[in-house]
């Protein structure tokens, strides 16, 4: 990563950290000042994270999983929900301890954007925030799911008639 590069890619956005652990907080807001992120706002938990999304312009979210008394899916699950989020298309970033492949899935048919488990470097942060950004996914609007479209290869026959005659 080239700090030029990071700079780019961040020096005016606005970046929610949403986490219970206050030095985990500190070292995402670090690496993201690092970066160029000009404005960073902090919530220990979901609730002071709800308030800021409701008041302030937010251009990426980043929450860990595990908080109490409510946790970081709920809230992801909130954002998603056009009825109740003002901002129902924010890049969301779950950081979590948890790898396994059910929770993944947990989180990305709750709406993540992406999903990196701990511990990260800045340059896998780099790397998802850039990929949200330089590859965004179209967001999917039906009866059981609002969020960014949770399939990642592109179907070469997407606009073809794939089914014999």
């Amino acid at each position: 990563m080239k700090p030029q590069d990071a700079y780019l890619a961040l020096d005016r956005m606005t970046v929610a950290i949403v986490d219970d652990n206050a030095a985990m907080r500190g070292i995402l807001r670090t690496i993201l000042n690092a970066m160029g992120a000009p404005r960073i706002y902090e919530a220990g938990d979901v609730r002071a994270a709800m308030d800021i999304l409701q008041h302030e312009h937010v251009d990426l979210l980043i929450c860990d999983w595990k908080m109490e008394p409510v946790d970081g899916i709920a809230l992801v699950r909130w954002v998603r929900d056009p009825r109740k989020s003002p901002c129902p298309t924010l890049p969301i970033i779950m950081l979590t301890c948890y790898a396994e492949v059910e929770r993944v899935k947990i989180a990305r048919d709750a709406g993540v954007t992406e999903f990196m488990v701990k511990p990260f470097s800045p340059e896998s942060i780099y790397q998802h925030i850039s990929a949200i950004f330089k590859k965004p996914r179209r967001f999917v609007d039906s009866d059981s799911f609002f969020g960014p479209d949770r399939r990642r290869k592109v179907d070469s026959h997407a606009d073809e008639e794939r089914r014999g005659a």
